[in-house]
């Protein structure tokens, strides 16, 4: 059945609608149509990333295309450190088109800087694209130097995972090897890769990003992406082992089971709004990865409490620490060799939760290596169970272990529903 639509009398329609073009006719929207009909030139640079040493020099050229109806000038402006020599304005004059301008950039200070053009009168380009980020160096060879440790420590951490699947391959066995690290660890490289693959190749989180940080750089590389996706698939592989070897009556503990069930309802709500467009997409990103840097901070309790009340550190693999040590100290490593190298102590002391998940890590791994080096040294046999328990002909490895921590025990391998 057709629809039957309310017609309004003429004679209310039309002063509606003359009112109407009216306030449009001066609305912004309507001023920025006639606004952007007056932008007849573009500018662009040669390039987007320039890196220089101290008092060192390199040229680009500006870009100047299409025709003007009034006398432009451009300015040149800093926003950031001030390490480049002033640049002289450019004078344009009506009737040219296609110019070049060639740019020299001498470096007089070390830092970040961004170099930007101001136009005058403004209407006549849009000039919010046109920048040049600069980076100047004391010396070449330490950003080489950086690339190496950087390198160095993504293999250490990707290879990090290894000895303790291999470990539980080997015993056919994940006793000692606590479920709460591992599910939040599952949790917290699943957020990760999350964030990294969005913000990576979703061009929508793209745009978002670069609309609230117009000179920046996406904080996300290829290998970042790759690290994330093969941690996640790492852990998965351990939860696998979990659920085909012996592993006693281990299971996750109350507390991990509320902090996940948290995360969940907290993630859930996230998306919720996201979907709503109460929150931008972004924003949901961002909470994804304070739930990872959460996490990090957390995760190592469980198994060094559990390692304390066994007085062992059997089943737990000190080749995933000391991989996780040298990665984790030469991330730190860089991070200085970088500050110093731009002076760029901001990066470290300014924004300290970077460095201070990075530090926690390795205090971590520190006692760790304190714990099965040291401390309990002697209560365990070459095939990782205790010594002085197989020993005992009346005890098995399975009742061995479960015998050895309480079930009400934070971490305790009993029977906590």
């Amino acid at each position: 059945m057709a629809a039957t639509y309310y017609s309004p009398r003429p004679f209310l329609v039309a002063p509606f609608l003359l009112l109407t073009s009216v306030l449009l006719m001066r609305s912004p929207v309507a001023l920025g149509a006639s606004q952007s009909e007056r932008e007849t030139f573009t500018c662009t640079f040669t390039a987007r990333d320039v890196t220089l040493q101290y008092q060192s020099s390199e040229n680009i050229s500006l870009l100047v295309t299409g025709s003007r109806d009034e006398d432009v000038e451009l300015q040149f402006n800093y926003d950031g450190d001030d390490i480049l020599d002033h640049l002289p304005d450019i004078s344009l004059t009506p009737g040219s088109e296609n110019l070049t301008f060639p740019l020299t950039l001498t470096s007089v200070g070390v830092g970040h800087t961004t170099l930007v053009v101001n136009a005058t009168p403004p209407n006549m380009t849009d000039v919010s694209e046109v920048f040049v980020r600069v980076s100047v160096s004391h010396f070449k060879g330490l950003d080489y130097f950086s690339d190496v440790v950087g390198w160095v420590y993504f293999v250490a951490w990707s290879v990090s995972f290894y000895p303790q699947t291999y470990s539980n391959w080997r015993r056919r066995s994940v006793i000692g090897f606590h479920f709460d690290f591992l599910s939040l660890n599952v949790v917290g490289f699943f957020m990760y890769s999350v964030f990294n693959i969005c913000l990576y190749w979703s061009p929508a989180i793209k745009i978002q990003y670069f609309s609230r940080h117009p000179y920046g750089v996406n904080p996300v590389q290829l290998n970042d992406v790759i690290f994330s996706i093969h941690a996640f698939a790492a852990c998965l592989i351990q939860v696998a082992q979990c659920c085909v070897y012996e592993r006693g009556d281990q299971q996750v503990s109350r507390t991990a089971k509320g902090i996940l069930g948290a995360i969940g309802v907290l993630s859930s709500v996230m998306v919720v709004l996201s979907a709503a467009v109460v929150l931008q997409w972004l924003d949901f990103l961002y909470y994804v990865s304070y739930v990872k840097l959460f996490i990090t901070l957390i995760k190592y309790i469980p198994q060094a409490y559990y390692n304390y009340r066994r007085k062992s550190t059997s089943g737990w693999s000190i080749g995933n620490i000391l991989l996780d040590f040298t990665g984790g100290t030469l991330s730190i490593a860089q991070m200085f060799i970088l500050a110093y190298n731009y002076e760029d102590w901001g990066s470290i002391f300014g924004d300290p939760t970077k460095f201070g998940l990075g530090l926690f890590s390795v205090i971590f791994d520190i006692f760790f290596m304190v714990q099965h080096y040291i401390l309990y040294r002697g209560n365990r046999d070459g095939t990782g169970y205790y010594g002085n328990l197989l020993a005992s002909p009346q005890l098995t490895h399975s009742s061995s272990l479960t015998e050895s921590v309480s079930s009400v025990d934070y971490g305790a391998t009993g029977t906590t529903h």
